[in-house]
């Protein structure tokens, strides 16, 4: 399966560090073959803790394959970043979602069901599921 089909997974937190090895794990743990679009957005530009709109814009648009983006974040003022751009109307992707959902296992859930083929409702669904996860 091509991924041109596939959504895209962009993950924001406020460390570049965070995002990176969330997305590195949430890319493991999908297993072998076509895996869905994802990028890291965190910190600012130049380092340092925050969000940066501009690297959420560019996170977006390079995940982008038509299917749709969905858009997890770690905390507040992440969510009031991604809020503001999707408000723009013009900053990022037709079609891209902000995803109430756990950052760890709703990036997991959210590759996981984006490479196999999922559509953004059922990627958004899984992601949002990920709240229900009990581990004890």
């Amino acid at each position: 399966m091509s991924d041109e089909k596939l959504v895209g997974i962009v993950l924001v937190s406020h460390s570049a560090a965070v995002a990176a090895s969330v997305a590195e794990l949430a890319v493991g743990l999908a297993g072998g073959g076509t895996t869905a679009p994802v990028a890291p957005a965190g910190g600012v530009e130049g380092g340092g803790l925050g969000t940066s709109a501009e690297l959420i814009s560019a996170a977006a648009a390079s995940v982008d394959r038509g299917a749709g983006v969905a858009v997890l974040t770690d905390l507040g003022s992440a969510v009031l970043t991604v809020k503001t751009l999707l408000a723009e109307g013009d900053e990022l992707p037709a079609h891209t979602r902000l995803v109430d959902a756990p950052f760890v296992e709703g990036a997991v859930a959210a590759v996981v069901t984006a490479s196999a083929g999922a559509d953004l409702v059922a990627v958004e669904a899984a992601a949002s599921e990920a709240y229900t996860y009990r581990k004890v």
